[in-house]
């Protein structure tokens, strides 16, 4: 049997791991050998065994050739759970991974498509045939002169997990900073990027812009969408039918789903002929007219599926063309959700590539606000800031500033309190009950002899609350 070296000395921007779930710890490590016998060998999956880390060259090719000779020297390799990560960023995307694995989630199965290996008769949620392939590009194949141009290269995409998901033929998972030179003007956005091949077999970059929403107004290669159709779209992402597109340069008549990206609202439909359903999700095997209602873009509801964690759920799953794979639909609507499958808000532990330490999480997770530095903007230039979990919504609001002390800032002082209580709440202050001109800043009894003999003159009875 071949035996398996770690690479020394590599370049950690050429080189990727291999992480695994171990399945008597249930925890992310990182793979180490393989021993004589086929047992698998690992590590933990921190800074201080990089060294013992298997390392392997991060080209396309190379990786799955090599993957594919290592896969047969172990025992029982559907046993493991792999992930591939670059070298760099393992300890982070570790974490990251562990923490989808034990709360799954729409978001967290996009993140995981990304990083995992599909091993031999291994059934995933990712169904796209470029995901069993690993690659369809190589980044040799992209222009980064034209990359430079949109303020893109090859490092900055890898620090944000971009790269990975283009050269396997998907979109980037999250939005990526933009800056388009065109000389007299400079236009900076946040799109997302995918690769595609031209008619000459050039690998173009396509940018994603943000719209405010989809025009419904006119026909999307050539069809016009109904009042359900709008809904649907709105409301989970994906139109739900097949329906005949036409190919603008053809004439073809193709049947196709139709998504909606949910972070750019950009219009995307996807070939029925090109859909793959798998044999099983989460330990449900389909019948085939559970395929069928899959493949016709329909929801189909499953009962007692089994989560990472050996937890049963039950969970709408639907094919999403964007996505190119049988997505579930958790969010759909959140709050009907949670009260149906007992679902609770997934709260993450980062917000804007800056992972929550223990005690930052546990304070963010039951509400609090929290401070947290080390960010970066658009130009890689540091800010830092306060954010609270919205419980009502599940979503993260961001301040440069304190909120709280903000509300605090906001609270009328002792010496303020008569002045806010008679001018902006109606109530009554009886030394001040005659007056007939606001209350001045700290002003609790008349100001001078005019409001004196003011008060003083008798009055019709006041409606007003007494202080």
């Amino acid at each position: 049997m071949e035996n398996i070296t770690n690479t020394q000395n590599p370049d950690p921007s050429l080189i990727n791991i291999l992480l695994v779930l171990n399945p008597k710890t249930s925890k992310i490590e990182a793979v180490k050998t393989v021993d004589n016998t086929g047992n698998l060998k690992t590590v933990p999956n921190t800074e201080k065994y990089q060294n013992q880390f298997l390392k392997i060259d991060k080209q396309g090719d190379l990786f799955s050739n090599f993957f594919s000779n290592f896969l047969s020297q172990i025992k029982n390799p559907t046993l493991f759970n792999f992930f591939k990560s670059p070298l760099k960023e393992s300890e982070n995307i570790g974490k990251q991974i562990q923490h989808h694995l034990k709360n799954p989630s729409t978001e967290g199965e996009e993140f995981l498509n990304t990083y995992k290996i599909l091993t031999p008769n291994t059934n995933t949620m990712s169904t796209n045939p470029l995901s069993e392939k690993e690659y369809q590009y190589s980044a040799d194949q992209i222009d980064w002169n034209m990359m430079s141009k949109f303020g893109l290269n090859q490092e900055k995409l890898e620090k944000v997990n971009a790269l990975d998901p283009m050269l396997k033929g998907f979109k980037t998972n999250g939005l990526v900073p933009v800056t388009i030179n065109l000389g007299t003007a400079l236009t900076r956005m946040d799109a997302r990027l995918s690769l595609n091949t031209n008619d000459v077999g050039d690998v173009v970059i396509n940018i994603h812009g943000i719209r405010k929403e989809p025009n419904f107004n006119f026909k999307f290669l050539g069809h016009e969408f109904s009042s359900e159709d709008k809904k649907n779209l709105m409301e989970n992402g994906n139109m739900g039918r097949v329906v005949d597109l036409v190919n603008p340069k053809t004439d073809e008549i193709i049947p196709s789903l139709i998504s909606r990206d949910r972070l750019t609202n950009e219009l995307v439909a996807y070939k029925v002929e090109n859909i793959k359903i798998p044999n099983e999700i989460k330990g449900i095997k389909l019948d085939e007219e559970q395929k069928q209602t899959l493949i016709e873009g329909k929801t189909l509801y499953l009962e007692g599926m089994i989560s990472t964690k050996g937890e049963p759920f039950n969970a709408h799953v639907q094919f999403n063309a964007d996505k190119k794979y049988v997505e579930f639909l958790f969010d759909n609507n959140q709050k009907q959700h949670q009260t149906q499958h007992n679902l609770p808000i997934e709260v993450p532990r980062t917000f804007r590539g800056k992972e929550l330490s223990e005690e930052q999480y546990s304070q963010f997770k039951s509400g609090q606000t929290i401070y947290i530095d080390g960010l970066l903007d658009k130009k890689d230039q540091p800010y830092q800031g306060y954010i609270t979990l919205n419980q009502e919504t599940g979503k993260i609001d961001f301040s440069f500033q304190n909120p709280n002390k903000l509300k605090e800032q906001a609270q009328p002082t002792e010496t303020h309190k008569t002045q806010t209580a008679v001018n902006s709440e109606g109530k009554t202050n009886e030394a001040t009950k005659n007056l007939k001109t606001p209350l001045q800043k700290a002003q609790q009894s008349p100001k001078d002899k005019k409001q004196k003999d003011l008060q003083e003159k008798p009055q019709p009875r006041s409606k007003g609350r007494k202080m």
